[in-house]
């Protein structure tokens, strides 16, 4: 019965193949050199700095390189740098690099680069800024040496250059990120990291292009998480735009693509079933967060009492089904902001949080005094989970009495439209389904609608002031027990506020052709490591 329905699925996903390819660029480069992959989101902006997008999170680790990495355990070791010391008062931080840095177009690495990467990385990202307001000055001691030193102590500097996510703090040439602000993209892709970007065969919403690096020299020690040797087993890797998940799923089984970063999870079922084909689940950090950004600034959720009639349709069960997950595939009861599972998760305020359902949805809003205001959701319906959970979120909105109407888009183009302040009749918004990484959201220097609380460093702009506070206490002190217990009270606060909405946390599904192995164990897409072994 399952071969009968793998066969039949096989030629109905691919005829739809058959229909779709001849805009889908393949490669005609060897296979055994060539590892075709498809991601979650259309690559739109190549600059880790300008967006917080996760495409281009993707296509930093592919040509940039990060002084500092993160290992499988959460750990911190040099990756450009060749080690640092400390100060026995901990403001003064010396770094030295490591031999045979090159970027892409053969210049070599020098501590000025870094100083300027790391100068406009601390004016955009949310941890940045915090550790450059305690920071006297980054400065050049020598040709392959800096310090940072700081005006008064901050003891997390290694784990601020060594953040593992948006926004990723890369190296770039000097002369480029000197001259170019945090806010705009830079024009030019010169980076240090294990590949090269081919510009010239880059067609923004087909294909991006990857060729291995000539000059770069992987660090000798094995691959742990994203830290460690980078070696490059492929010469060629290419990220292809594929918008239907069955069009996804044919290729994968055809071996026409290698990889696919998110699989649509009603598929998931055929893939395990396929001897051909790995499909890897995960849990904890490596985990998705669902969730909802919420204009706080503009009607109708400037109400606080609307937004917790919003927190009444946070209905777990029916974004998942909806998603097409199995049971396995996502974590229960589980509405931690700093992720379940994790050091930080935890459950505080769940507890105070409305009762779940669309009754209960209707009660509220009459005592809110909702007045049928327009509700404008911003969707990005080109990423597959965003989109089945905006659609289940709009009809659960719709039952409870919300005025609703949906703005979809591609994911580049909702990224730019988010930083609108306008109300909705002239063009705002009002929701926003994302899903984030749970390595983002585990710390409140790196949870977006956290660490960017009462600031303009990300769209939403809620606020509460004690939780700033907060984060400075959680930043002052070093006790891990502590820290849980100001985190509990952040955690309070931001459900009281409906800070964002929390939908649940759950396991996407990356697949990938059997022959394919080496990968690195990280639940973000990385493709060094990687190599062909065989059918």
């Amino acid at each position: 019965m399952l071969k009968h329905l793998l066969n039949g699925r096989r030629k109905l996903i691919t005829a739809g193949l058959a229909l779709t390819t001849s805009v889908v660029p393949f490669s005609m480069a060897s296979a055994e050199e060539v590892l075709k992959a498809v991601l979650s989101a259309r690559l739109g902006v190549l600059d880790p700095i300008a967006t917080t997008s996760y495409a281009t999170r993707t296509f930093a680790y592919m040509v940039y390189d990060t002084l500092i990495s993160m290992d499988a355990d959460g750990n911190f070791h040099p990756q450009m740098a060749e080690g640092w010391t400390v100060s026995d008062d901990g403001l003064t931080y010396d770094f030295t690099l490591r031999d045979g840095l090159k970027f892409s177009d053969g210049a070599d690495v020098t501590a000025e680069d870094v100083v300027a990467s790391i100068k406009r990385w601390g004016e955009r990202d949310s941890f940045g800024k915090r550790m450059m307001a305690k920071t006297k000055d980054v400065s050049v001691t020598g040709e392959k040496s800096f310090r940072i030193a700081l005006s008064e102590p901050f003891g997390h500097v290694i784990e601020a250059l060594g953040k593992p996510s948006s926004n990723v703090p890369v190296i770039m040439p000097a002369r480029i990120a000197s001259v170019t602000p945090a806010k705009e993209a830079v024009t030019e892709i010169i980076g240090s990291g294990p590949f090269v970007f081919v510009s010239e065969d880059w067609s923004p919403g087909d294909i991006a292009v990857f060729e291995k690096s000539p000059t770069y020299v992987p660090r000798d020690e094995p691959t742990n998480g994203l830290s460690g040797g980078k070696v490059v087993n492929f010469d060629r890797v290419e990220f292809l735009t594929i918008p239907d998940a069955a069009t996804q799923i044919a290729a994968l089984q055809a071996g026409e693509i290698d990889y696919i970063q998110s699989t649509a999870h009603d598929f998931v079922p055929i893939l395990e079933a396929d001897p051909n084909v790995n499909v890897l689940h995960f849990g904890g950090i490596d985990q998705t967060l669902l969730s909802v950004v919420v204009n706080h600034l503009t009607p109708p959720f400037d109400n606080k009492k609307i937004r917790q009639a919003l927190q009444a349709l946070a209905m777990t069960e029916q974004y998942m089904a909806g998603l097409g997950l199995g049971e396995a595939q996502w974590t229960k009861d589980c509405f931690s902001f700093f992720m379940c599972d994790t050091t930080y998760g935890n459950d505080a305020g769940v507890a105070d949080l409305p009762k779940r359902g669309i009754e209960s949805a209707k009660k509220l809003l009459t005592e809110a005094g909702y007045n049928g205001e327009l509700v404008r959701i911003l969707l990005a319906s080109s990423v597959n989970d965003i989109n089945q959970a905006g659609q289940v979120l709009e009809g659960l909105m719709k039952q409870a009495g919300f005025n609703v109407e949906v703005q979809a888009a591609d994911w580049p183009t909702v990224a730019k439209a988010r930083w609108s302040k306008e109300p909705v009749e002239n063009g705002g918004w009002s929701l926003m389904p994302v899903t984030w990484s749970g390595y983002d959201m585990v710390s409140p220097f790196t949870n977006y609608r956290i660490a960017n609380n009462c600031t303009d460093g990300y769209a939403g702009w809620a606020c509460v002031d004690k939780i700033t506070d907060l984060i400075a206490a959680f930043e002052a002190e070093s006790d891990v027990a502590k820290r849980q217990e100001i985190m509990k009270q952040i955690q309070a606060l931001a459900h009281d506020n409906v800070q964002f909405l929390v939908l649940g946390q759950y396991s996407r599904s990356e697949s990938s052709r059997k022959e394919i192995t080496g990968w690195p164990k990280t639940g973000l897409p990385i493709f060094w490591g990687a190599k062909r072994t065989g059918g």
